[in-house]
């Protein structure tokens, strides 16, 4: 399985968080034998200002280049720090997100690794962070990471599920990575109170379980697997508290939403990247297929 995952693409903007992200990377690069490409996008603003101050085209110029200088000294600065050696280092102006997402494909990145950073609340919600972006738009999975903690790494992996057959690609991916790690698995499952009765919560625990008997024998040969349900008022608080209490390493999710809907509210897997302290592997609706 070493070459499940070949080529990393580590996309840094150089805050604490993308930084950290390296940390990551590395892990993973170590446990499947990959190699690294670093990418740094600066922003363009080029274009409008030759176009209104074209006397300052030189001075702009001379900048962009001071920019790319210092962005490749402190990438390599980071490396060095983490004893990592880049395949390539890619320092691009333009738009965040757009330039990670044409990065991945023109490397051929199996995995995206980045520090979840954006703008402040109010372009979240209405643009969406470099982050978003990429989570809305890679054709491969992307690991979101947060601030790294001592002596890290990676033994217990959280899967939630709602049991539809899209999951299966999750499933098969949270294994792959399990075996590569020598981890545990945990499927979860969050009853959602909100609309349903309280008198309908037993019966539909009886039937998540069933559910989960079912998939008993197919899911994880060699992984340890253990499942377990709990009640929320919504998927994401339920999946982000239940990771923080027992202690997990990493969660496995798609970003299975589309359209306007996730737009304005963000998928489940976005709010769960917002909510948890934890690094989230989420997987774009299409892998695997």
């Amino acid at each position: 399985m070493k070459g499940f995952i070949k080529n990393i693409l580590w996309a840094t903007d150089f805050s604490v968080e993308g930084q950290e992200a390296l940390f990551y990377a590395d892990i993973f690069a170590k446990n499947f034998s990959a190699q690294i490409t670093a990418l740094h996008v600066t922003p363009d603003f080029g274009l409008a200002l030759y176009e209104k101050y074209p006397m300052i085209q030189s001075e702009i110029g001379r900048r962009a280049q001071t920019l790319i200088s210092k962005a490749q000294t402190r990438i390599n600065s980071a490396g060095e720090k983490r004893g990592v050696t880049f395949k390539k280092v890619i320092i691009t102006d333009g738009s965040a997100g757009k330039k990670i997402i044409e990065a991945a494909e023109t490397e051929k990145a199996d995995l995206i690794v980045m520090g979840k950073t954006g703008q402040s609340a109010l372009e979240r919600i209405l643009i969406g962070s470099a982050a978003n972006h990429v989570l809305r738009h890679s054709p491969v999975p992307v690991l979101v990471t947060k601030k790294s903690k001592k002596n890290f790494d990676i033994k217990k992996i959280l899967v939630p599920t709602d049991f539809t057959k899209e999951e299966d690609v999750e499933r098969d991916f949270a294994l792959r990575v399990a075996k590569e790690f020598d981890a545990s698995i945990t499927l979860l499952y969050v009853l959602e109170l909100y609309g349903h009765e309280f008198r309908m919560v037993d019966q539909m625990f009886k039937t998540v379980l069933e559910k989960f008997k079912e998939r008993e024998e197919r899911i994880g040969k060699g992984v340890p697997v253990t499942k377990d349900v709990v009640r929320a008022i919504t998927a994401p608080v339920g999946i982000s508290g239940y990771a923080r209490a027992k202690r997990f390493d990493l969660i496995v999710m798609a970003t299975c939403a589309s359209g306007l809907g996730r737009f304005f509210l963000g998928s489940t897997t976005e709010k769960v990247i917002s909510y948890t302290n934890l690094p989230v592997l989420a997987l774009p609706p299409k892998y695997g297929a």
